[in-house]
């Protein structure tokens, strides 16, 4: 073997472990950057700084980086789904910034209750971990579909597939997500009504952003069932999770910003 070459291929993994870290690294900055900001807007507002869409928005992307961050510690090898969570987070503070924005100020008086601290902190955090649940089952599957063609003698030429987890690995993250999330969201939806039921004198009223979390909720459940239940293991299962990441992006913007009710309070003009 030529002396250089091999050291070529022996410096290569270290070569990719350093820009790894490096990754990391500037990923674990910007999570901090984007904690500072809420952190001085609710310091110069003096509340929770998650009242408006703005907030929400912010807050949970960055629930989501930091999720990421803990799975890529505890896990190395999912350290190579960071661009396929990360682009979506970029494109969604891009968003965020742009259609949004509102300047800080004072909550309208409908969120001014000790409950804007449980309810939405609780859905902040459901939302940001169903995300990377998402993003994971998103990823399942691509890299499902790559494994069964190379079982199949097909060679994909796809070298951003071939270096993803394994499919088993992205499913089992997928899953375990969801099971820390489910109880997160489920407590958000039962301090939601009530708040309600001390807000407006009712614990439920399918005003619409009650009905599409309750719906949010059904498609979690159903997804954990089906994770546990024989023919929908697997493709299938995924493809429910993917389905409540869709529910929960509906619920924020669709509900948010075109339809009316008693929560269209979310600071846009």
């Amino acid at each position: 073997m030529n002396p250089a070459a091999g050291g070529d291929v022996d410096d290569e993994p270290a070569k990719a472990r350093r820009w790894g870290m490096v990754a990391m690294g500037l990923t674990a900055l910007g999570a901090l950057v984007q904690a500072g900001v809420l952190v001085t807007r609710g310091t110069a507002t003096g509340r929770l700084p998650w009242g408006n869409m703005y907030e929400f928005g912010t807050a949970v992307v960055l629930v989501a980086v930091v999720v990421y961050l803990v799975l890529a510690v505890r896990t190395p090898s999912l350290r190579h789904i960071g661009v396929f969570v990360l682009a979506p987070v970029v494109l969604s503070m891009v968003g965020i910034g742009l259609f949004l924005y509102a300047s800080a100020g004072p909550l309208v008086a409908a969120l001014r209750s000790a409950w804007l601290a449980v309810h939405v902190t609780t859905a902040i955090l459901g939302f940001g971990i169903f995300f990377v649940s998402g993003i994971a089952s998103v990823m399942y599957l691509v890299r499902s579909r790559y494994e069964a063609k190379v079982a199949a003698g097909e060679q994909p030429l796809s070298r951003i597939v071939h270096r993803l987890p394994s499919a088993a690995a992205l499913d089992r993250t997928a899953h375990r997500t969801v099971v820390f999330g489910f109880p997160i969201w489920t407590f958000a939806v039962i301090a939601g009504a009530i708040w309600a039921e001390s807000a407006w004198g009712r614990f439920w009223g399918w005003d619409p952003k009650e009905t599409w979390a309750f719906i949010a909720w059904v498609v979690y459940a159903a997804y954990l069932h089906a994770r546990t239940t024989a023919g929908w293991r697997g493709r299938p299962s995924a493809w429910v999770n993917v389905v409540g990441l869709g529910v929960m992006v509906f619920n924020l913007l669709y509900v948010n910003m075109v339809s009316t009710g008693l929560h269209s309070y979310g600071g846009l003009k």
